[in-house]
């Protein structure tokens, strides 16, 4: 028997993910949606959100984007739309392919199998973390608590009045530094963490006219004054830097294993190539949220890649109607 062709499917379970979902079945359109395992979630930004201080209306969640996220999926189960989600939770996709009809099959970590006409992938990125003596575990705390920041534009404010660290050592770090700087007026050191400091000339040259702090000894340890309050980041010669706030600026991890599997096209960070409706070079292929290049990543951009690849979708499945 021919397996069941869904019309849309939806991998990543973030804000992008969410709001795609949403926004299909709002249009009336199925919705196949799998919005990943709790290993998936464990990797993904989500998961280090508490709070979303630059979002209006997130402000009451404990878990700035999670919580959101759950209670939409929860009205989309008791509203009318209801038969046009096809949840799976808890599941993982681990390959996408396109069949010679042009179809996608879609395979899960519970090797089933399933196909459709569209697919929208949201499945992010990772911020990554500094190694601390052999681990990442010592920024657990730090970050979950909003001391450890990782986005100049949601987090950013927080480092008004005072002393700021910024972990990194090429000219993206750098920017981080002196942007806080020229928004907020606060001291910058800017920690390499073992690393040689790799600037442009524009950077270097910001960077001694601000006259940041730079420390390139590895990083040691970090020392709250209750949980979750970082005061001071130790080094491997034995100094300590005060400090109230630290952003990590090391770059991120692109989770774009399936975009590649169909030989999608990638810019030079991995981040995934699409139009302004978000379909890639892979016809019937949608990106959307923080995997599509050249944006903002943040919830509000994130929504709007999801609205604008579930809406072309459906002038797609509209036109074949008629």
């Amino acid at each position: 028997m021919e397996k069941k062709i869904y019309q849309v499917c939806v991998i990543g379970g973030g804000s992008a993910g969410v709001m795609a979902a949403l926004r299909t079945v709002l249009n009336n359109d199925e919705c196949l949606f799998f919005p990943g395992t709790p290993k998936d979630k464990k990797k993904s930004r989500a998961m280090w959100v508490r709070r979303v201080e630059n979002m209006p209306a997130h402000l009451e969640y404990k878990r700035g984007i999670e919580d959101p996220n759950l209670e939409t999926i929860k009205w989309i189960q008791d509203s009318e739309f209801k038969n046009k989600l096809y949840l799976h939770k808890n599941v993982g996709v681990t390959s996408l392919s396109k069949r010679s009809d042009g179809m996608f099959e879609i395979t899960t970590s519970k090797n089933e199998v399933y196909c459709a006409h569209y697919v929208i992938l949201c499945t992010g990125v990772m911020d990554v973390q500094p190694i601390i003596n052999g681990s990442i575990e010592p920024i657990f705390e730090y970050a979950n608590a909003q001391t450890m920041d990782y986005c100049l534009i949601c987090d950013g404010h927080h480092v008004l009045g005072k002393n700021t660290a910024v972990i990194g050592h090429n000219s993206g770090a750098a920017w981080v530094a002196i942007m806080l700087h020229e928004r907020y007026e606060v001291p910058i050191s800017i920690l390499t963490h073992g690393e040689e400091l790799n600037l442009s000339d524009e950077v270097e040259a910001l960077v001694e006219k601000y006259k940041f702090k730079i420390i390139k000894e590895k990083i040691t340890g970090l020392q709250g004054k209750e949980r979750g309050i970082l005061s001071q980041i130790d080094f491997e010669n034995g100094h300590h830097l005060k400090v109230d706030i630290c952003f990590v600026s090391l770059g991120m991890i692109v989770y774009n294993e399936l975009a590649r599997m169909l030989g999608a096209d990638l810019d030079e960070r991995g981040f995934v190539k699409a139009n302004t409706a978000g379909e890639t070079s892979v016809a019937n292929l949608y990106v959307a949220g923080d995997l599509k290049a050249n944006t903002r990543k943040q919830i509000y951009t994130a929504w709007d890649h999801a609205v604008s690849a579930a809406n072309d979708i459906n002038q797609k499945i509209r036109k074949l109607r008629r």
